[in-house]
């Protein structure tokens, strides 16, 4: 009976092992992950109190019984040993592979500028970012809040933020929000908007160092000599790939976890998806990381069915984005910031 094992708790993994059932019942799977497994995509319907924290999550301990899963939740793996196809457990535990997909998603990067470490300063990635946030604030509070960066995943948190009715300022320092999804143009029609909505934005300028007042506020201190006052700050100035436990491990390491068609890394038994794989994209021969949501589910489905013994390809992603800016909605798709690419832009 193979043994097929999965790192992380996300997209990748339960639409692997969603795949891996429907062509193999007898093989046995076992997930680890150092969170519940949960949606990422979800926790702004957690934020802005459309939903409960209970919905955020994917699975429980009667689906995985279903569908016949070990599920070692609150376990981090330290080590891959490839040749030996065993990994070594946070528990002091080890574990046996036939076939790996390692699904081990991003981690937020940090902000290297004094006070960054100061209470109610923190990032809004995980179930205990968004819980410890909205225990900070409590019920019926009206905070200040500021956010450091003003990309895709930060503008989804700021969304939910917006639905709270929360007085919101923004702080990028390229020119203009979101610059990795809309030109300029695009830009400042998302900055009219919200602007208008009573969200103060400051781009172009970066952040020097946060301090605290008397009263407790955090005083973050920008570099053309601006200083703004909030009750929280939340940190969002990008993601790094979760693999330095793969360092001297064997596997093929650039940005992220290199990856085939098949979604095989440089060993043909162990297989990597999502945000941490760096993989085949959509008529191109380059291999990149697209971290959304639409590329992890394909990873997870193409890595699953290999796994359990199917040939199936991998076409490649595709850079996609849609995006609710407080009421506003924006997308970008395919080489849109190539000057050398025929680009089209609707606006209405």
């Amino acid at each position: 009976m193979a043994s097929q094992v999965i790192i992380g708790g996300g997209p990748v993994a339960t639409n692997a092992i969603e795949t891996i059932r429907q062509f193999d019942n007898q093989s046995q799977i076992t997930l680890i992950c150092d969170e519940p497994a949960h949606s990422r995509m979800a926790l702004p319907y957690w934020l802005s109190g459309q939903i409960p924290r209970e919905h955020t999550h994917t699975s429980d301990d009667a689906h995985y019984s279903k569908l016949g899963v070990d599920a070692r939740i609150g376990v981090r793996v330290d080590a891959v040993d490839p040749d030996g196809k065993s990994l070594s457990l946070s528990d002091g535990s080890s574990l046996g592979f036939d076939n790996l997909l390692i699904a081990t998603g991003a981690s937020p990067l940090p902000l290297p500028v004094p006070g960054a470490d100061l209470n109610g300063v923190q990032n809004l990635w995980t179930l205990d970012h968004t819980q410890s946030l909205m225990d900070g604030i409590g019920t019926g509070a009206k905070p200040r809040v500021l956010m450091i960066g003003a990309g895709f995943i930060g503008f989804i948190m700021l969304n939910a933020m917006h639905k709270r009715g929360w007085d919101l300022t923004v702080v990028e320092r390229e020119t203009h929000v979101l610059p990795r999804m809309l030109d300029e143009g695009g830009a400042d029609i998302v900055q009219s908007w919200l602007t208008s909505r009573g969200i103060s934005l400051h781009c172009g300028v970066s952040v020097k160092a946060i301090s605290e007042g008397d009263d407790g506020a955090k005083i973050v201190e920008l570099d053309n000599g601006t200083t703004c006052e909030a009750d929280f700050v939340i940190v969002a100035v990008g993601i790094k790939p979760n693999k330095d436990f793969l360092d001297g491990s064997g596997i093929e390491l650039e940005d992220g976890v290199l990856v085939n068609d098949r979604l095989q890394t440089n060993y043909s038994c162990i297989y990597a998806g999502g945000d941490v794989a760096q993989g085949p994209v959509l008529r191109s021969d380059v291999r990149e990381i697209h971290p959304i949501q639409p590329t992890a589910v394909d990873h997870g489905r193409v890595a699953g069915a290999n796994m359990a013994g199917q040939a199936v390809e991998y076409p490649g992603s595709l850079l996609m984005n849609v995006l609710d800016n407080c009421g506003l909605q924006c997308a970008s798709f395919g080489n849109w910031n190539d000057p050398d690419a025929e680009a089209m832009t609707i606006s209405n």
